[in-house]
C-alpha cells in the first residue's frame, strides 16, 4: 500500500508556537516547576520534552527533570508484530514518586501508546499525578485517553496517516497528512 501527501499542517515555526503555547500552560496549570518532571515517550516524543523543557527554563528560569521512556516491552501488540522491535534504554534518572509527571508524545490517536507508557511510569514509582502534553490530537481513541496539553487538533479519517518530522531525528520540523492509496 503507498500513500501520498495530501497536506502540510504545520512549518517549524507553527511547532515552536504550539511547544510555547504548552510550556506556558504546563506552568499555569501546575503552579510552576514544583515537583514538575518531563518524561518523552520515545522515539520524537523525547526531543519534544526536551523543546518544552527548554521553554520552561527560558520563561521561569528553572531546570524541570527530563527523561525517556521506552515503552516496547509494554505495548498490547507485541504478539502481533511482524517484525522484533528494537528496545531501547529508559532513562529516569530521578524519582517520579510524588511527582507530577507530564508525559510528552508527538501523536495521540488510539491511546495505546499513552496507556502503555502508564505502565511503564507504574513500574518506576508513584506519580502524584500523570499529565498528557502531545503536538498532535488525531482523534480515533480506543481507549479513555485525553489530553491535558494539545498543540494542534488534527480530526482525520482512518485512511489518513500523520507524519511529524523533527530536526533533531529528520533533519527539519514539519507536520504532514499523508492519505493512504490502496
Amino acid at each position: 500500500m503507498s500513500q501520498r501527501e495530501k497536506v502540510q499542517i504545520m512549518d517549524a515555526d507553527g511547532i515552536r508556537r504550539a511547544l510555547t503555547r504548552i510550556s506556558h500552560e504546563i506552568l499555569e496549570k501546575n503552579a510552576g516547576t514544583k515537583d514538575l518532571v518531563l518524561i518523552g515517550i520515545r522515539r520524537r516524543g523525547v526531543p519534544l520534552a526536551r523543546r518544552i523543557a527548554e521553554k520552561i527554563k527560558e520563561i521561569e528560569g528553572t531546570s524541570v527533570p527530563m527523561g525517556i521512556l521506552d515503552i516496547t516491552l509494554y505495548r498490547d501488540d507485541l504478539s502481533q508484530l511482524e517484525y522484533h522491535p528494537l528496545v531501547r534504554k529508559t532513562e529516569v534518572p530521578f524519582s517520579i514518586s510524588d511527582q507530577k509527571v507530564v508525559l510528552v508524545d508527538d501523536v495521540l490517536f488510539t491511546g495505546r501508546t499513552v496507556r502503555a507508557a502508564m505502565d511503564a511510569l507504574v513500574d518506576l514509582g508513584r506519580p502524584k499525578s500523570i499529565q498528557l502534553a502531545v503536538l498532535i490530537d488525531r482523534g480515533h481513541r480506543e481507549l479513555p485517553i485525553r489530553a491535558d496539553y494539545i498543540g494542534k487538533n488534527v480530526p482525520t479519517s482512518r485512511r489518513e496517516i500523520i507524519d511529524v518530522s523533527l530536526r533533531e531525528i529528520d533533519d527539519e520540523d514539519k507536520v504532514i497528512i499523508f492519505e493512504k492509496e490502496s
